[in-house]
């Protein structure tokens, strides 16, 4: 049986961290920035953990 391959386009956006959740970037923060919120721009800086019931899917993706 061949091996799995991993889905590089999960691999390049979400990762693992050292407790196994996994980790994106937050959707809508790239640019047309002078027509968001402060407040929407803050919430989606930095990484987010994600949601539960898309885990599993993304772990098959990621070969875990």
């Amino acid at each position: 049986m061949p091996k799995q391959k991993t889905h590089k386009g999960a691999a390049k956006r979400i990762r693992v961290t050292g407790t196994g959740k996994l980790v994106a970037e937050h959707t809508n923060n790239q640019h047309k920035f002078e027509h968001k919120s402060s407040s929407r721009k803050r919430r989606v800086e930095g990484a987010g953990v994600l949601s539960p019931a898309d885990a599993p899917r993304m772990r098959k993706l990621l070969g875990r």
